[in-house]
């Protein structure tokens, strides 16, 4: 497996990225962190969906509102995760991470629940404020894993910037360790009632980009790994909160091993796609996409260079008949690769070619 200081080596060679190349990139970003961070979560939006929404402001299909706002709210955050990172004078903040939770969740809201019995509920969900009430999680093997109890918060997420701005400063960590470290702990001590995981996605790639490192994704469908390390880890550390909430590099290292391959996972596909051309060259929420029929790649491409093209026009393209374009556009439909205009019958790739 290629190293850290392998990737960087690869990533550094690279730059700087021409205009055009640094505009792609950033663009495929947007979509895979926003689309993979929330659907961990439960946003059910699709990946095309959630690709013409961001970029275009618009909806293709049934989608619910309430995931909509909270896609279009992700994405304000990341921008302003990404400015705030480019402050390198100015340390990190609880008043920051705050701020970074209101714009996600946008305004208070009450959750109803039925309880055994069929007993009514509900509670508030505080936007930009630490909890109110306690959290916890039933892990996969069943048990219940009890979170910072709200009367702790507080004080713990004053030790946890208190550190991550002291540790900075020390030197005594890379980057990738900062935000392997940072990302633990703060999830141990989970200070809001709702959106502790997007927040935790968003603050490792603020410590990395303030570190000119480039920002990565976890991918929802890698969510059962990701969880697992953190559930190794939490049982080598212990559970109880402050002992997760000052968990040393040492204590980490599970989910440290887990978030190094992240790291080094993902910029070698940053690497790969920038390098990679090709008619034959296709990308998809972080994978190279091959297909089994060269068939494929000509529809593709007929697609992107005129997205006008009728089926009629894209059998006689890839010399095929109607029957075998029509279920090439059924399978490639089905996996999210395009989708149809209704206004205009305009083909729209939501897979990317080669840059």
């Amino acid at each position: 497996m290629k190293s850290i200081e392998d990737v960087m080596n690869e990533w550094n060679a690279l730059q700087p990225l021409s205009d055009r190349d640094r505009e792609i990139l950033s663009r495929r970003f947007t979509i895979d962190f926003n689309y993979n961070s929330n659907h961990i979560e439960g946003n059910t939006l699709t990946y095309g969906q959630t690709e013409i929404l961001l970029l275009f402001g618009k909806i293709v299909g049934e989608a619910d509102v309430r995931d909509v706002h909270e896609m279009t709210a992700s994405n304000v955050g990341l921008k302003m995760m990404k400015e705030e990172s480019q402050l390198k004078e100015t340390p990190l903040s609880q008043h920051f991470i705050r701020t970074l939770h209101k714009t996600l969740l946008r305004e208070d809201y009450t959750v109803y629940r039925t309880l055994p019995g069929g007993v009514q509920t509900s509670y508030v969900i505080h936007a930009g404020k630490y909890k109110t009430r306690p959290n916890s999680v039933i892990t996969r093997y069943g048990d219940r894993f009890e979170y910072a109890t709200p009367e702790e918060t507080p004080a713990l997420m004053s030790d946890l910037v208190d550190w991550y701005n002291d540790a900075e400063k020390s030197g005594k960590f890379t980057p990738i360790e900062l935000a392997a470290i940072f990302h633990y702990r703060y999830i141990r001590i989970h200070p809001f009632e709702d959106g502790n995981g997007r927040i935790a996605r968003l603050m490792v790639n603020y410590i990395l980009t303030r570190h000119n490192y480039p920002m990565i994704v976890v991918r929802s469908r890698k969510k059962k790994e990701y969880l697992e390390a953190l559930h190794r880890t939490d049982l080598t550390v212990g559970a109880a909160p402050s002992l997760g909430a000052h968990a040393s590099k040492r204590d980490i290292r599970q989910f440290l091993t887990y978030f190094t391959k992240l790291f080094i996972d993902e910029v070698s596909y940053d690497i790969q796609f920038l390098t990679e051309r090709g008619d034959n060259v296709w990308w998809f929420d972080g994978e190279r996409v091959k297909f089994r029929s060269a068939t494929t790649s000509v529809i593709l491409n007929r697609m992107y260079e005129q997205p006008n093209s009728t089926i009629s026009q894209l059998a006689e393209a890839a010399a095929i008949s109607l029957t075998a374009v029509n279920k090439q556009l059924r399978l490639l439909t089905e996996k999210g690769y395009i989708t149809r205009t209704e206004k205009d019958n305009f083909w729209r790739l939501i897979i990317t070619p080669s840059v």
